[in-house]
């Protein structure tokens, strides 16, 4: 089974931070979190980690423009999310992707609320079987709106086709401060993923960068 054409789409200041020290990640001009929500309904799933849903709490839905809302997808290994996450709530409907090692107690309740579970590998979620999984059930093209440990994971392991960065005009600085990608990283600069320039364009006060994933 193919699996889905994937975009990893993502807000950044100009030096790189995805989040502040404070974990503010307030960085979308509203020109772009209009496009984002335009974005999200021209796909059939948008994915997260469970780190984005305990730290933001976000619904995940299109609410600054018409469409529909997409299938709900968090890569959870532990069934660490919520019973009250906005997530799992609204018209679409949510897949939680877990793990063997998760609590029976916690993916039992996830269950009884209505939540779909997909279960792949046994410490971490199998992000490759995952997206196998769901183009077998018809998603095919899904919006990665990660934190910076699942984009990593998904660029890595070669599943991201197409890359959407908006710029914000700010600098915020802290070394703690999440980037677009952590992770393990490459060592060598020759090794890194190759993207090639498709489009930038302005933003509202943003600068939107897209690209496409060289193989």
């Amino acid at each position: 089974m193919v699996r889905p054409y994937v975009v990893l789409n993502a807000a950044m200041t100009l030096d790189g931070k995805i989040a502040t020290v404070a974990g503010d990640r307030r960085i979308s001009c509203d020109a772009d979190l209009d496009r984002t929500h335009k974005l999200r309904a021209g796909v059939d799933a948008v994915m997260i980690g469970v780190g984005t849903v305990l730290a933001d709490d976000p619904s995940l839905t299109v609410r600054r423009t018409r469409g529909k809302n997409p299938i709900k997808i968090v890569i959870d290994s532990e069934a660490k999310t919520p019973l009250s996450a906005r997530v799992l709530r609204g018209p679409a409907k949510t897949i939680v992707a877990t793990t063997t090692r998760a609590p029976k107690k916690k993916i039992e309740k996830l269950r009884s609320g209505g939540t779909k579970l997909i279960t792949c590998g046994s410490k971490k979620v199998d992000l490759k079987e995952l997206l196998k999984k769901l183009g077998a059930r018809g998603v095919r093209k899904l919006l990665l709106e990660g934190g910076s440990t699942l984009n990593w994971g998904m660029l890595e392991q070669e599943l991201v086709d197409e890359v959407r960065v908006a710029i914000s005009p700010r600098i915020v600085g802290g070394e703690a401060a999440r980037t677009l990608v952590g992770g393990a990283g490459f060592r060598r600069v020759p090794h890194g993923i190759k993207l090639k320039l498709q489009s930038a364009r302005r933003v509202g006060t943003d600068l939107l960068l897209i690209y496409k994933v060289k193989r």
